[in-house]
């Protein structure tokens, strides 16, 4: 187990520095650069030519990566200019909310999609079935952005009863005491997790009941409710568990969007205004912290494997 974890540790090392090479490419390929975004459209060569070199804009593009890449090493991450802040202090003020966020959605996920998927699964092929698979698809195929819409106008303009803007606050405490604030956003990721989830456990139950196990257990004389906690649910959930490490990234990116969507004062406000302003350091930042959580995600897949089914090995 040591042995493959050290493996996927370094395989994973070694795609975060892809993924940073060329997002740190694609970036200063950009029309105009950061010195344009930055003084406007009316600086002057002169003030453009001296904004380059005192961020080192006008040094070639390797020696720039290899420079962020060995203040990276340091676990500094650059300085904004846009918000006179260093990019680890506004990413340390930014991730609490947006974890808040994306851990709020994946409980409220879970609690509703493994209940719906044993729903499914025993009433297959029923009109509880047909009814939970179609809305299923429906939110499936929906981007996040306009289910946050739809819910704003919704439960926003049509019926007034929930606020179209999340709480905006620069405290956490002061965020989870407006909760009325974060129904929508949250039920906007949720909503899209639910509709994946559900469809993996409808799918893993009914692939378990059909187990010698089950009718064993059956034979043995154990109700359908005892069959399906003790028996059915634990191995059920091995893909749930596979898929929710492998979704992190997801989940993490669409509450990116939907922050922006809510005005959420989280990790995606920040990089929507970076990206409209070519703030290079705190786009960088959050790809990497991006890659960090795909790795992490994937990681957590791989060992949910040996934690719920212990005959998996790892050769």
């Amino acid at each position: 187990m040591t042995g493959f974890i050290t493996r996927r540790l370094l395989q994973s090392l070694i795609v975060v520095l892809l993924v940073t090479v060329i997002v740190f490419i694609l970036l200063h390929l950009l029309p105009g650069g950061p010195a344009r975004a930055q003084l406007g459209p009316r600086a002057t060569p002169t003030a453009i030519a001296s904004f380059n070199h005192q961020m080192g804009y006008d040094r070639p593009v390797p020696v720039q990566y290899w420079n962020w890449l060995t203040q990276l090493a340091t676990g500094n991450l650059g300085f904004s200019t846009q918000f006179n802040q260093s990019v680890i202090s506004l990413i340390a003020e930014r991730l609490p909310k947006t974890l808040v966020l994306t851990i709020l959605s994946i409980i409220l996920a879970l609690a509703v999609a493994i209940p719906l998927g044993i729903l499914q699964a025993v009433r297959r092929n029923n009109l509880a079935d047909y009814v939970i698979t179609f809305w299923a698809f429906v939110f499936y195929a929906t981007p996040s952005f306009f289910l946050g819409v739809v819910l704003i106008v919704v439960f926003s303009v049509y019926l007034p009863i929930l606020p179209a803007e999340a709480p905006q606050s620069a405290s956490i405490q002061v965020i989870l005491s407006q909760p009325g604030g974060l129904i929508l956003p949250v039920a906007t990721l949720a909503l899209l997790t639910i509709a994946q989830f559900s469809r993996y456990m409808r799918s893993s139950v009914i692939e378990n009941l059909a187990e010698d196990y089950v009718r064993t257990a059956r034979a043995k004389g154990a109700g359908e409710r005892t069959v399906l906690i003790h028996h059915v649910l634990r191995n059920s959930l091995i893909p749930i568990a596979t898929l929710l490490g492998l979704s992190l990234p997801t989940i993490f990116s669409g509450a990116l969007i939907t922050e922006a969507v809510f005005n959420f004062p989280g990790m995606g406000q920040l990089f929507w205004t970076a990206a409209q302003t070519q703030d290079y350091p705190i786009m960088l930042g959050i790809t990497v912290l991006i890659g960090v959580v795909t790795v992490i995600g994937s990681l957590l897949a791989d060992l949910a494997y040996a934690v719920l089914d212990p005959r998996v090995r790892f050769a």
